[in-house]
């Protein structure tokens, strides 16, 4: 399993599989076959998410935030921390470091970036590049009360598990949708961020498929 991997020998393998870090695209991205199409009513909005990953003692752990239950979009949901592009931002991976360091306080010296994975169409018009990135296992967190209620640690291998990525549905706006969950713990991980979990499932799965078959 990839999460028992040293960061030394997984930094390389996901650098190996993910798009490299660029400007936010302009076109583009995947969008759940059972979610209805992001609305039409206007361009999206370029957005980004750390996806971070921490190793730690008991192999790779990724990083998740609970928002705080008060704000406007997303209230009490579980995110990677990030946001929308500001027009100064370089790249994807500067959009994520400053949204980090924004609700976490976590610095961008202190990731190391390997890449990103594709773009992420959101019912509620953004397009969403989570871009993964090793961070340190024990950081000293200074989560934005106004917008982060918890930061935690789930097992990487734990929610890349497939029998995991549960389909459910729900009726939103009056609309019966469809949408990716990951229950653990008490955490209810689903929408997006299940999303995005399922898609660096998805890019594993096609490389180990691939190793397999070479090795017949």
């Amino acid at each position: 399993m990839i999460g028992r991997l040293p960061a030394h020998e997984m930094a390389p393998l996901l650098r190996g599989l993910l798009d490299p870090i660029g400007p936010h695209p302009a076109h583009g991205g995947t969008l759940d076959a059972l979610l209805p199409a992001p609305p039409e009513s206007g361009p999206l909005t370029p957005a980004a998410v750390l996806f971070p990953l921490a190793v730690g003692p008991q192999g790779a752990e990724v990083v998740l935030t609970v928002r705080n239950a008060g704000l406007r979009r997303h209230a009490g949901q579980i995110s990677f921390p990030g946001g929308k592009a500001d027009p100064e931002d370089r790249d994807v991976a500067h959009t994520a470091a400053r949204e980090a360091a924004e609700e976490i306080g976590l610095l961008a010296s202190d990731i190391e970036f390997l890449g990103a994975l594709d773009p992420c169409l959101t019912g509620t018009g953004f397009r969403v590049v989570p871009v993964l990135g090793l961070v340190p296992w024990d950081y000293a967190y200074k989560p934005d009360a106004r917008e982060v209620s918890e930061i935690f640690h789930v097992p990487l291998d734990f929610v890349l598990d497939a029998a995991r990525h549960e389909r459910r549905s729900g009726e939103f706006n009056g609309q019966r949708r469809e949408y990716y969950a990951i229950d653990y713990d008490r955490f209810h991980i689903w929408g997006a961020t299940a999303r995005m979990i399922v898609s660096l499932h998805a890019r594993l799965s096609r490389h180990f498929a691939t190793v397999c078959a070479q090795d017949r």
